[in-house]
């Protein structure tokens, strides 16, 4: 995989919800597998996350058939609680996710290094329909 790819990605929601459930909906793996899946034909059913710079994450999102599945890891870089978390994926790309307190609501904004296999255009869809998600659910726990 090419590393030196420079071209930034940004998926981006504004979740009704403060930013502490935020925060806490993004980062606990009970919550990761709720919505971390970019359609309803795949899901993520097993979480790991250590929440801490030097600390590893891994979700295992499979395909809900059985017929492809893979483990999306990496090492935090830097952790700022309800602000800021950034990491490195295996592929050495940069992730960076920022979380901004609106009052009762939370804009969490993700830019990522996009990686040459896929074009770009995919890679965002993909990428926004997991933030959908996470904001769909978030926000239904709202109301639990």
């Amino acid at each position: 995989m090419e590393t030196s790819n420079s071209t930034k990605v940004t998926v981006q929601a504004v979740v009704k919800a403060p930013i502490e459930q935020v925060w806490s909906y993004w980062t606990e793996p009970e919550h990761i597998t709720k919505w971390n899946q970019a359609s309803e034909d795949w899901h993520a059913p097993r979480a790991e996350n250590d929440l801490r710079a030097g600390g590893k994450f891994l979700t295992r999102m499979e395909a809900k058939d059985g017929s492809m599945g893979f483990d999306f890891f990496g090492v935090y870089d830097e952790v700022k609680l309800h602000e800021l978390i950034t990491y490195t994926l295996e592929d050495v790309r940069k992730v960076e996710i920022t979380f901004v307190d609106l009052g009762g609501e939370t804009k969490v904004v993700e830019t990522f290094d996009a990686e040459s296999t896929h074009p770009v255009e995919f890679q965002q869809a993909g990428w926004q329909a997991i933030m959908n998600n996470f904001k769909q659910y978030t926000e239904q726990g709202v109301k639990r």
